[in-house]
């Protein structure tokens, strides 16, 4: 049986949140950091992004970057920006964007769930990524953006979310990418209970998007019951933030691909020997993929339509028929001789959102030789990978629209 669990966010006043709301610290480097808080001293992304706001000489590596990055929480706190909810609550949130809406549940989740595997993962996290999210963790003594989980929508569960979605919202605004955010903060323990028992008939939630937020708090909380384990506030530790969507709302846009080099290929000799798995036409009104096992390959100021041969992969495979396990397999490793998209430094990857008019610009522009536009995948697919206990290829889904930073905290010791 599942659990969620309700917490005293601490969150932006109605007067400021659109101003505190940040994008994800993974989504944007430091210089952008920088620029974003340069032009909105509130941003959280100096929470978030560890080493935001520091000086050009300073490493983001170092304690003191996120010793800075605890220092400004402790700030916008102090100033009366973020205020902590007097009582445990849920909250509703809805992003749209493009007349699209969804709608999930922000609440904690006991990390044991996450342990036993009712919380289902879909990637390997990196060592460095993660490593960075433990320390910020520890650090800062929050976890200052959620985990974004996907389940099995069920329809009791929208009737009772779409009741409580009709009062006056806490929070209405639209971010500068064109997306509207509203919350709803769920006070009532009546509401609250029932939430908890339409949620607890669901045998399992999958991680979306936040791989290394959820190992990164699994591995604090370990740390953190080891080092005080009578400590009072230590049962927070056992809880990491999320936001919970039914699958039937979520939007994944592909994730593409850009290589550099041709392997000591000449173009001619590229294109003969992906012929021997694909069948290649040349279509320049084709940019994205439209059938099961087709890619799209921008080479040579043309795009080309790209369909496996019959056989060349396992249809019943959950991870083999991934485009991009498709393209990894059956192109990358063994015509272009890049093994491990993971480390490959010939290997860059565009999140969706930007179109094929970027990858377009990237091989354009001389930076790349060849550009990949593939399928999305779909949420059922993500789903079955977790159910077998699978990995997908590396940067496979772009979820969008992404969650903002700073609208919920979830703190870890006593205010």
């Amino acid at each position: 049986m599942l659990e969620i669990i309700p917490f005293q966010a601490l969150r932006p006043g109605k007067e400021s949140v659109r101003s505190v709301a940040a994008p994800p610290y993974d989504v944007v480097g430091l210089s952008e950091a920088n620029q974003l808080l340069a032009a909105n001293p509130l941003s959280f992304i100096q929470v978030e992004k560890t080493g935001a706001g520091l000086p050009a000489e300073a490493s983001p590596d170092d304690e003191q970057a996120y010793r800075q990055s605890r220092f400004n929480l402790e700030r916008l706190k102090k100033e009366g920006v973020l205020c902590q909810d007097e009582q445990d609550c849920f909250y509703l949130y809805r992003l749209t964007r493009q007349g699209r809406e969804q709608i999930g549940l922000v609440s904690c989740l006991n990390i044991d769930q996450y342990e036993r595997g009712l919380i289902k993962r879909h990637e390997l996290t990196r060592t460095d990524k993660e490593l960075d999210r433990i320390r910020h963790i520890m650090t800062v003594e929050a976890q200052t953006g959620p985990v974004f989980i996907a389940y099995r929508a069920l329809e009791a569960i929208d009737r009772l979310v779409a009741g409580l979605s009709t009062d006056e919202p806490e929070y209405q605004f639209v971010t500068d990418d064109g997306v509207a955010h509203t919350v709803w903060v769920i006070r009532q323990a009546e509401d609250i209970k029932r939430l908890q028992g339409e949620f607890s008939r669901l045998d399992a939630l999958y991680i979306a998007d936040g791989h290394h937020r959820a190992a990164a708090a699994a591995e604090a909380a370990k740390r953190k019951n080891s080092l005080l384990p009578d400590d009072h506030d230590s049962h927070r530790w056992d809880y990491m933030l999320a936001v919970l969507f039914p699958h039937d709302q979520l939007q994944i846009l592909p994730y593409n691909r850009v290589i550099k080099g041709l392997n000591g290929l000449s173009g001619e000799e590229f294109l003969k020997k992906i012929r021997q798995n694909f069948i290649v036409r040349i279509n320049a009104r084709i940019k994205t993929a439209d059938l099961p096992g087709a890619l799209c390959l921008y080479f040579r100021d043309q795009w080309h339509h790209l369909q496996a041969r019959h056989g060349l992969f396992r249809q019943d495979d959950p991870v083999a028929s991934l485009p991009a396990q498709i393209l990894q397999d059956h192109l990358l490793a063994p015509v272009l001789g890049i093994e491990d998209p993971r480390s490959s430094e010939r290997l860059d990857f565009v999140g969706g959102v930007h179109g094929t008019e970027e990858l377009e610009r990237l091989v354009d522009s001389g930076g790349f030789d060849m550009a990949f536009s593939l399928s999305p995948v779909t949420i059922e697919e993500l789903m079955r990978v977790a159910d077998a206990k699978l990995l997908m290829p590396p940067k496979s889904t772009w979820f969008e629209p992404k969650l903002r930073s700073g609208i919920f905290t979830h703190l870890l010791t006593a205010s």
